[in-house]
């Protein structure tokens, strides 16, 4: 963990989407600091449910100091409602999967797009001080509709995070990679397939694709929280693997079922970029993170007619296919790193954050 939980003593902290993957990791993570209260703002009321009963098993002693709050980041004034006396923000609220997202592209655009507007509204007139919004590699070089609206999400973040700034309010983005075995990701499926006796379906066996664990991803926000100035974006240092080297390491886990390749689905690369060339040119190496300085200028155009700018990108994107890559043994190594997969190898999947 890169926070310094000094920070968060006795202060307010709200989750959007708090019962998701990020939601439930970051709690394992703050439960037992000196957090004053923790948000979950959530419209699904039996994960609410469960999140509480979970809490009241595992950390009794705890548990008292999280709310729940049922909501909709598209509806503002339950936003609002809830974010009055909060003092921090990470809003993870969002429709991930691409194939849905292919399908039913507005409703992408009410929960990606608007509801982030309206968060970040909130947040502006309540008086909090840091909003960390999450995104996805998706939103570089976007070809599907889950990536257009994150990157539309992206720019409605950093148009309020020039307005927050004179409010008092810093808020600031991080995107990343495929996070391992979170709800709706790959590897909980293979690990099914194999229990199941099923080859694993691959869709393109030379994919690439970022790997990170739900603990790097709360580092990541965590990251953020400490370092932002208002509009950064924030990117952690991650490898990749092919899917058909990931595919093979849940085998060499797991037993081996075979593999059936089935075709890209709607919306797929066949590489994700985390970082694209425009941005490449105004990044800042933080060691493990890269810090995207928030671009600055304003609508006067006139001066740039006049004098241009002579260098407009990189030479390369930071890409899944030219990152650190991964071998079978590689990825084995990484996949074992995830909480679910620890737990699947003892047969206890179910508990696992998810």
């Amino acid at each position: 963990m890169v926070a310094d939980m000094a920070s968060f003593a006795d202060r307010t902290l709200m989750i959007t989407g708090g019962t998701g993957s990020f939601g439930s990791t970051v709690l394992k993570h703050f439960l037992n600091s000196d957090v004053g209260e923790i948000r979950i703002f959530s419209r699904d009321e039996k994960k609410q449910d469960d999140m509480r009963h979970r809490l009241q098993r595992v950390s009794p002693e705890a548990a008292g100091k999280v709310r729940f709050y049922i909501g909709d980041v598209r509806d503002s004034q339950s936003v609002r409602d809830a974010m009055r006396g909060v003092d921090y923000v990470f809003h993870a609220a969002a429709l991930k999967q691409v194939p849905s997202c292919e399908f039913f592209p507005m409703e992408a655009v009410r929960t990606n797009i608007i509801g982030t507007d309206n968060v970040l509204h909130a947040a502006i007139a309540e008086g909090v001080k840091r909003v960390v919004c999450l995104s996805t590699d998706k939103a570089a070089y976007p070809i599907n509709a889950m990536g257009k609206s994150k990157a539309m999400m992206e720019s409605i973040i950093y148009a309020n995070a020039r307005n927050g700034a004179a409010a008092g309010t810093t808020i600031c983005c991080t995107r990343y990679g495929n996070v391992m075995c979170s709800r709706g990701s790959v590897i909980p499926l293979f690990i099914d397939r194999i229990r199941k006796g099923l080859p694993l379906t691959i869709t393109d066996p030379n994919m690439t694709r970022f790997l990170m664990n739900l603990d790097e991803a709360v580092d990541l926000v965590c990251f953020a929280f400490e370092h932002a100035n208002p509009g950064d974006l924030f990117i952690q240092k991650a490898p990749a693997s092919t899917i058909a080297d990931l595919a093979e390491a849940v085998q060499e886990v797991f037993g081996h079922t075979g593999i059936q390749v089935i075709g890209t689905r709607h919306g797929e690369k066949l590489f994700e970029t985390l970082m694209t060339c425009e941005e490449r040119l105004r990044a800042e190496d933080m060691g493990n993170y890269y810090r995207v300085h928030a671009d600055t200028r304003d609508l006067n155009y006139d001066k740039f007619v006049v004098n241009g700018e002579v260098k407009t990108m990189a030479t390369e994107a930071y890409t899944s296919h030219n990152t650190a890559r991964l071998d079978v043994a590689g990825t084995v190594e990484k996949i074992k790193t995830a909480e679910y997969v620890q737990l699947a190898l003892q047969g206890r999947e179910h508990e696992a954050v998810q």
